[in-house]
C-alpha cells in the first residue's frame, strides 16, 4: 500500500471529494505522469485545501481532495485539463470508479 496524507484538520463546512477507483493496469507510466500533473494542477486551484491518497498493490485506490466550498469543488470538476484526464481515465486507466461529495461536519487527528 502506498499513501500520502494531508495531516491538517479541514474546517467544518469544507467539501471532501472522495474518489475510489480500480486501476486497469494499463499504461502505468502514462497514469503516473497524469496523476502527478493533476495533483499539481489541483493545488493551484482557488479553494483547494489538500488531499489524502491511499492505494493497494491490487490497483485499488482512494483519493480524497478537500475544498473550501462546493463552488471550488465544482470548478475543479469543470477544469478543462482535469476533464481531459478523466476521459483518459475512462478510456484506459480505470476499470471503474465512484465519486462521492460530502460536507465536513467535524474532524479529529491523532497524535
Amino acid at each position: 500500500m502506498h499513501a500520502s496524507t494531508d495531516s491538517r484538520i479541514h474546517a467544518t463546512g469544507a467539501i471532501a471529494v472522495i474518489f475510489a477507483a480500480q486501476h486497469s493496469g494499463q499504461d502505468a507510466q502514462g497514469y503516473a505522469v497524469a496523476a502527478s500533473a493533476m495533483d499539481a494542477l489541483a493545488a493551484q486551484q482557488p479553494g483547494y485545501l489538500g488531499m489524502d491518497h491511499a492505494g493497494g498493490a491490487d490497483g485499488f485506490g482512494i483519493t480524497v481532495s478537500y475544498w473550501a466550498d462546493d463552488a471550488s469543488a465544482k470548478a475543479w470538476r469543470d477544469n478543462p485539463e482535469h476533464r481531459a484526464a478523466r476521459e483518459a481515465g475512462r478510456d484506459r486507466w480505470y476499470t471503474h470508479y465512484t465519486i462521492h461529495v460530502a460536507r465536513i461536519e467535524r474532524g479529529y487527528a491523532w497524535p
